[in-house]
C-alpha cells in the first residue's frame, strides 16, 4: 500500500523525541493508517514506546509534532484528547485501595462534565469492557491484591472502557501466560476488525506482531527501517538487521502469516538432539 493513498487521523511530522539531552526519534515522519491494527516492533532500545508516548502526548516533542485530527494534539485540551485516543502505558500503577470496578470506572472520566456526571452509557461501557477481559469475576477486588496478569487485564478494560477510535497500548501482554495473552490480542483484533478502532500496539514477540498486525512498523535506533503488510516486508535479513538474529520465514499454517524461526545452534547438544530424531525415523521404519 503506498503511503500516499493511506487515510490517517494521527501522525508526527519531523517528530524528534527526547530525554533531557539523549535523543531517542529524530526528525521521523510516520503516519497511522485509519482502522488498522499497527505493530511497532524492534529490538530493546530502539525507540518504539518513546515513540508511543510521543504519539499520545505523554512526551513533548523536542521538535515537531505529533497531528491528531489535523491539529497539533499538545494544542488540544486533555479531555478531547482522552476521548479520542486512549492509551494503555507500560507498567501503570494503579492507587493504593482501588477496587477493580472503581479503577476501570475511571475510563469514563474523559466523558464527565459539569452538566454530565455518571449514567446508565457509563455503567454499560464499564460492564461490557470488564466482560471482555474476564474479570467481572475480580469487580470487588482490590488491585493491588491481584497476580500481574489479572491487573494487566483490568487496565486494559479501562482503556476499552474509555471508547476512544484511536487506542494505543505499550506491550500489552505483558505478565500474562500464553493462553491470556492469545485472548487479549484476540480482543484487540476483534476491537479493529468489528468496530473499525484503530490500534496501535508495541510487541516484542515477531510473531504475535506478524499475525495480528494489518501494518507493521519496524524500528532500530530511533528510525524506521520498513513498514507495511507482514507479507510484504518481513524478510530473513530485515529480521536480521533490526534483532540481530538469524532466521529463516516460513508461513504460519494457522494465520498463513510469517513465522519466523530462529537458526539453530550450532552445538554438540543440537547435532546430538537431531542425531537422536534420525535414529527414532529409522527405527520407525
Amino acid at each position: 500500500m503506498a503511503k500516499e493513498t493511506w487515510m490517517s487521523r494521527l501522525r508526527a511530522e519531523n517528530l524528534t523525541l527526547a530525554y533531557d539531552r539523549r535523543v531517542i526519534v529524530e526528525d521521523l515522519d510516520i503516519t497511522i493508517p485509519d482502522r488498522s491494527l499497527t505493530v511497532i516492533v524492534g529490538a530493546n532500545g530502539s525507540g518504539k514506546s518513546t515513540l508511543l508516548r510521543g504519539l499520545s502526548r505523554m512526551l513533548t516533542p523536542a521538535a515537531g509534532a505529533v497531528l491528531l485530527d489535523g491539529s497539533q494534539i499538545r494544542s488540544l485540551p486533555s479531555k478531547e484528547v482522552a476521548r479520542r485516543l486512549g492509551l494503555l502505558p507500560q507498567g501503570p500503577i494503579a492507587p493504593d485501595g482501588i477496587t477493580v470496578t472503581d479503577l476501570v470506572s475511571r475510563g469514563r472520566y474523559p466523558h464527565q462534565g459539569v452538566f454530565r456526571q455518571w449514567s446508565a452509557d457509563d455503567r454499560a461501557a464499564v460492564d461490557t469492557a470488564m466482560r471482555a477481559t474476564q474479570v467481572t469475576d475480580l469487580a470487588d477486588r482490590y488491585v493491588d491484591e491481584l497476580s500481574g496478569g489479572q491487573r494487566q487485564r483490568v487496565w486494559l478494560a479501562m482503556a476499552l472502557a474509555q471508547q476512544t477510535a484511536i487506542l494505543l497500548l505499550d506491550e500489552p501482554t505483558t505478565f500474562l501466560d500464553i493462553a491470556h495473552q492469545i485472548e487479549v490480542l484476540d480482543l484487540c483484533a476483534d476491537l479493529h476488525e468489528q468496530q473499525g478502532n484503530t490500534l496501535v500496539m508495541v510487541l516484542h514477540d515477531l510473531n504475535h506482531a506478524c499475525r495480528y498486525a494489518t501494518h507493521l512498523i519496524a524500528m532500530k535506533d530511533g528510525a524506521v527501517l520498513a513498514q507495511g503488510l507482514p507479507e510484504e516486508i518481513v524478510t530473513a535479513e530485515l529480521v536480521t538487521e533490526v534483532f540481530g538474529l538469524a532466521c529463516r520465514i516460513i508461513t504460519d499454517p494457522e494465520s498463513g502469516t510469517p513465522l519466523i524461526i530462529p537458526a539453530a545452534r550450532n552445538s554438540s547438544r543440537s547435532q546430538a538432539r537431531a542425531g537422536r530424531r534420525v535414529d527414532i525415523a529409522q527405527e520407525r521404519v
